[in-house]
């Protein structure tokens, strides 16, 4: 069974920098679009950034200037970089991709379990 697996949540002071990665397991064919969502108790999932098989990025604007996404497709890995970080950053992590398995005929949405990221001020 495919699943997106992330890494590189944990705590860090106002100001820091962390890097969060994601990749599926298993057998994949192709993936499209990658990104990062976060979400906080008591509040939707919001998108964080999001990137295009051509390497075609968005974010929110909370995160414009200190975020960036990238991907590795050789690796099947995306990747967040988040710097300057606030509290205000303070969220579950999740990762979101669409994926094409080998042995399926059609792109289907996949989520990670989510990794903590908890900024102190």
């Amino acid at each position: 069974q495919v699943q997106l697996v992330e890494s590189g949540g944990g705590l860090v002071q106002a100001g820091g920098s962390l890097r969060l990665s994601c990749a599926p397991s298993g057998s994949i064919f192709r993936i499209n679009r990658m990104g990062w969502y976060r979400q906080v108790p008591g509040k939707q999932r919001e998108l964080v950034a999001h990137i295009t098989s051509g390497g075609s990025t968005n974010y929110a604007d909370s995160v414009k200037g200190r975020f960036t996404i990238s991907r590795d497709n050789d690796k099947n890995t995306v990747y967040l970089q988040m710097n300057s970080l606030k509290p205000g950053d303070t969220a579950v992590y999740y990762c979101n991709a669409d994926l094409w398995i080998i042995g399926s005929s059609r792109y289907m949405d996949y989520w990670g379990q989510g990794t903590q990221v908890t900024v102190s001020s």
